[in-house]
Order: structure tokens, then sequence, then C-alpha cells
């Protein structure tokens, strides 16, 4: 990461995608990606995914890094090239609470991230919690931050300081849910304020050593999307901002929502200063995709009385358990049908690691490693061609497909972020 921040400096266009994600899959995918280079990889979990608590998966930041360092274990990776990070860490997920209750289980959040070894903090105090309106007074969200980021100093007390990340964007995290119509590209003298307010609140903490080690700021250059269509970064529209940030040294900034951008646009991105590109519902639409795929071959090569019915057991679940797409997929029976499976916010990850729906994947893995991968279905299910694999000294099995899938998407990436 300071790597990163010293080329742009510089004038370099140096950039790093973070994987935000807490699918194994997904992970083992980023990680193999890089396994024979010598770049880290970036992986971060979100306020509400992982916390003290347990989160929506059931893990603490210690759990998650014990889960991400498993994976790295087991297939080589190196762990001292992982960089963790916290998400959006603040009080997003206490919005119930009273001021004085969220923010004491936000500190003791950022406290539980650094302990378990997180160096990469994004500080978010931008939402409104009970008797609150948004949006909040911004001298307010940075005396949150730097509350926190008290919090976070205190937890530190061996290995490298965290780095940190500050304001959020404009967007719902995760994609717009009722269009892209109110998108607005954040302005230089929002950006210019939000800055100066941590500064003052940091220093009037004595934190003007953790100031040094902000990084980054959150910022909208104008991308996002919603269900069926995305804003690609329009360059000129964000000129004002790259400006701005060239001659902020020591600082980049980070933009939120870049899935399903065209490569181009990742690359026009980190030369504008936007040096960390977050990423989560492409790798897992992407995981979806193949999964699918693979159901289709399936449904080709097995019988039917020992087919694993993926997409049909994924459709009851869902169905069974709405809480987690039913506020965000609107339309009639058949509009929802259709998002519940394609929509590019992909709240059917949220499904994956339940019992039945695991059952029913590996229940198609089980068939699919029994049975010859014809290339004729793999090319017209998955859109993949042996020669891809074969090129990369891999064979034509189900997990690697899975596996390519999200590569794919990194590949994109990884154009974007690399010097040329």
């Amino acid at each position: 990461m300071k790597t990163i921040i010293e080329k742009q400096d510089k004038g370099l266009p140096a950039g790093i995608c973070s994987v935000c994600s807490a699918s194994p899959l997904v992970i083992e995918a980023a990680l193999r990606f890089d396994l024979e280079t010598d770049r880290t990889v970036l992986i971060e979990a979100t306020s509400n995914q992982v916390n003290q608590f347990g989160g929506y998966t059931g893990m603490k930041p210690v759990d998650f890094r014990e889960f991400v360092f498993a994976i790295a274990d087991k297939i080589g990776f190196p762990r001292e090239r992982i960089c963790l990070g916290g998400d959006h860490l603040g009080p997003n997920t206490w919005r119930d609470k009273t001021p004085e209750e969220a923010m004491q289980l936000s500190c003791t959040l950022v406290a539980d991230y650094v302990k378990a070894g997180f160096r990469k903090i994004h500080l978010d105090a931008s939402m409104a919690v009970l008797g609150e309106t948004d949006p909040l007074d911004p001298a307010v969200v940075a005396e949150r931050a730097a509350d926190m980021c008290v919090a976070a100093e205190e937890a530190c007390t061996e290995g490298e300081k965290p780095l940190y990340i500050v304001g959020t964007e404009v967007p719902v995290p995760g994609g717009e849910t009722d269009g892209l119509t109110g998108i607005q590209i954040s302005k230089v003298p929002d950006v210019k304020e939000t800055i100066e307010l941590h500064r003052k609140a940091f220093e009037a903490r004595g934190l003007q050593d953790a100031f040094t080690r902000v990084i980054g700021v959150v910022v909208q250059p104008g991308v996002d999307f919603d269900h069926t269509s995305i804003i690609a970064y329009d360059r000129p529209k964000a000129k004002e901002l790259a400006e701005f940030i060239a001659d902020q040294k020591g600082l980049v900034f980070e933009a939120h929502s870049t899935d399903y951008q065209p490569k181009e646009k990742f690359r026009e991105l980190v030369e504008d200063h936007f040096a960390i590109l977050k990423v989560g519902p492409a790798l897992t639409f992407a995981l979806r995709e193949g999964l699918f795929a693979l159901a289709a071959i399936e449904d080709e090569l097995v019988s039917v009385e020992k087919r694993s019915q993926l997409r049909s057991v994924m459709e009851r679940v869902m169905l069974d358990e709405p809480g987690q797409w039913q506020r965000y997929y609107q339309g009639n029976a058949s509009a929802q049908k259709v998002l519940r499976g394609y929509s590019n916010s992909d709240r059917i990850r949220y499904y994956w690691p339940q019992e039945d729906v695991q059952s029913a994947v590996e229940k198609l893995m089980q068939n699919l490693n029994e049975t010859t991968m014809i290339d004729s279905l793999v090319r017209q299910y998955a859109g993949l061609e042996r020669a891809r694999l074969q090129d990369a000294g891999k064979e034509i099995t189900a997990q690697n497909i899975l596996l390519d899938k999200v590569q794919q998407i990194l590949e994109d990436y990884r154009y974007g972020c690399q010097e040329v």
C-alpha cells in the first residue's frame, strides 16, 4: 500500500484491487491469481459482514483472519503478502442505537479489527443513528472517526501501525437499488472539507502521527451500478477531482462500487489517482455465473435422479427466506425471479452458505468430477475454451471453471492497476 502511494506521488499510475468478499472460492481465486507474483493481495471485510458479534457471516475479525489464512496455507500463498482491511467500520450496523451506544460499539469493532491484524482501516461514521437524520454534519462525522482512530491506535500494541481511509461514497455500499439517476460526483470543496475536518479532529486527540497514515479518501467519481446497468467512468467529469488529489502528497482516492466497469475505465481511474479500486458483487456474480453454467452442463450429462437440482434448491431457499432480497428487488413475480438470479447487486451471494444450497453445490461438483467434461458443453454454457485453461497449465474441471470465472474479473482489474 505504501509503495502504491509513493508511486502515485511520483506521477506513476499504480493501483490495487481490493477484494471485498467472504466467499471462500472468491478468496482462493484471488490468492491463486497472484500466487506466482510478488504482489500483495488486499482482502477486505465489511462491518456488517464481520464484527464483534459475528456479523452475517458468523465471523469475528480474528475468525475472518484465520479463514483467509487457512485458504492461503492450503494453496501455499505467503501470509505476509496478504493485507487485510476493514471497510465502512463505524455505526452502520447499529443505526438503531443512540449515538453513545453506537459509537461505543463502533470503537470496539475497530479495536477488534486492529487486534486481529487488519492494517487498512476505513473509518466511516457518516451514517445517522437513533434520533439523527441524514446527512450528518461533516464535523460530527470527523469527530466520530477520530474517536474510532483513538481506539484503533490503542489496540495496535505490536506490528505495523494501521493505514487509514476516511470519507464515504455517495451511493449505497454494494450498488444502487433505486436507479442511477441520482448519482453525484463528489465536489472538490467537499473533499477539502472532509480532509481538513478529519485533520483537526485527529490533532485535537493527539493523533498527528495517525493522520500521517491517512492514505486515502473515499469519494464518488461517478461510477456505480444498479440491477441491470452501470454508470461507466466519465473522465472529463472527474477532472477537477483528479487535479486536486494530484497535489495532495501521500493521499489517493479510494473508489467504491467499481464492479462491472470496462477494463479501460480501471486504467483511467488509476491514472486519475483512484488508486484503490474496490470490487465485491462482480466477483460473486462471476462465481454465480460459473455455478449456473455447471448446473446446465450437469443437466446435459447426468441423469435426472442424480442431479444436484442446484437452481431449484436455490430458488426454494430464497423464497423461503426472502429477507436478503425482497426489499431490494421490485416488480412482479416474474421480474423478481429474474433479479434473484441475475441482478448485478448479486444478493444471491448471501444464500450460498445455506446448508441446503451447500449440499446442492457439493453434489454438483461431485457429479461433474465423476463425469468427463465435453468441450462443446464448456464452450456453450461456461463460455470457456479449453485452450484458455490449458495455456495456464490447468485441466478443465468444475473447480477450475469456477476459479477462472472469478479470475477473468481480476484480470480486468490487473489491466487497470499495473504500470505500463
